[in-house]
């Protein structure tokens, strides 16, 4: 698999990836803030808690107005796992499905512990946050998926039966390694889901997203990154359902104005294809990324992770500059995600310079243990 070299990389390719990235996980936690207070609520439940327009603004959840669910901190252990992998590569230990599973695994203990164990160097900064050691409603596919040491692989996947979006809403970070191939962002982000989603169509969702967002970060259009995403699904057994979504959603692009029930058509009963539908949708037609957000959280869905999968959208297509101010000023743990943006945008620009044959910064070492 391969690694960005630093050859590429003007100041300008570095500062624009910057603004993605930062774009992409902002967007991310921002979107599951939106949705989270009206996770599983109906429309006309919603209208009557927040109006007849429904959620137009961040309202409160957990006890605080811009509290985040398990998606973002999901996807922020995800970047941290990206990281950690890119750090190990030089050991030549590289297989990047492990170290993902070590960090959702790290994510796990959070929801177990009290708070962080300064004990555990090879922990890494990440794992001693102590917002995120907040148990956020994760699903029982999740705690299952990472309740012990055993890693799911798609030759013998944790809970195969499992349809749910939570493996896709933490896999936008996959689609930040712009220095992969498509074909080997797709094959991991569909290994990873395999962790804890080991249905087909989950699997396959989280790829097909993560390498939409991938073509977003790269700076394609939304349109030509969800045809990309259909023509490297096409290849892949049992990805029928996942391009019918995808299909679908884009035809309902030209279908009139959009509305919660046509939202809600395309998510369906909840799955990870009508999941990902629904937030291609809501990014294609929105008219700005306060509209495109507020479309995807006011349905009967899982409106967290609909958010969540919006705004990674959003954010990877526009950079973090298009995100409502007003709503990241309240968003919980902005500058713990922004600190982990950039330095993801870091290793993925710079890395030799942080960790190579020429040396190695101690404190970089010290953040992203090889351990």
């Amino acid at each position: 698999m391969g690694a960005t070299s630093g050859a590429v990389w003007g100041r300008v390719e570095q500062q624009d990836f910057r603004s993605r990235v930062r774009g992409t996980l902002l967007g991310v936690a921002v979107g599951d803030a939106l949705g989270a207070p009206v996770d599983g609520l109906g429309m006309e439940e919603i209208r009557a808690g927040y109006g007849v327009e429904g959620l137009v603004d961040l309202a409160v959840g957990y006890g605080r107005r811009g509290a985040v669910t398990h998606h973002t901190q999901l996807t922020l252990f995800t970047v941290d796992g990206l990281i950690r992998a890119q750090v190990r590569r030089d050991t030549g230990a590289w297989h990047p499905p492990t170290d993902l599973h070590r960090a959702y695994l790290r994510w796990a203990a959070t929801q177990r512990d009290w708070g962080p164990d300064e004990r555990r160097k090879e922990d890494g900064w990440l794992a001693r946050e102590e917002w995120l050691y907040a148990r956020r409603d994760p699903t029982r596919a999740l705690l299952l998926g990472f309740g012990d040491e055993n890693m799911g692989t798609l030759e013998k996947p944790r809970n195969p039966d499992e349809l749910g979006p939570e493996a896709v809403a933490r896999s936008a970070p996959f689609g930040l390694l712009v220095g992969w191939e498509p074909q080997l962002v797709v094959q991991l982000a569909v290994e990873c889901a395999a962790q804890t989603h080991g249905h087909p169509i989950a699997c396959l969702s989280a790829g097909a997203y993560a390498v939409i967002v991938h073509a977003l970060a790269r700076g394609e259009s939304l349109d030509g990154a969800v045809q990309r995403a259909l023509a490297m699904l096409a290849a892949r057994p049992g990805h029928q359902p996942v391009s019918d979504a995808l299909q679908h959603a884009l035809g309902a692009v030209r279908q009139g104005m959009p509305t919660p029930a046509r939202v809600e058509e395309l998510v369906g009963d909840g799955s990870a294809d009508g999941m990902l539908a629904g937030a291609v949708y809501c990014a294609l037609v929105g008219e700005d990324v306060r509209h495109g957000l507020c479309l995807a959280v006011n349905q009967a869905g899982p409106s967290g992770a609909a958010g969540a999968l919006t705004g990674g959208l959003l954010g990877a297509l526009h950079g973090e500059t298009a995100l409502p101010p007003a709503w990241l000023v309240e968003l919980e743990g902005r500058p713990t995600i922004l600190e982990l943006a950039d330095d993801f945008a870091m290793e993925m620009t710079q890395g030799p310079a942080l960790h190579g044959p020429a040396g190695s910064s101690p404190g970089w070492l010290a953040r992203y243990p090889r351990a």
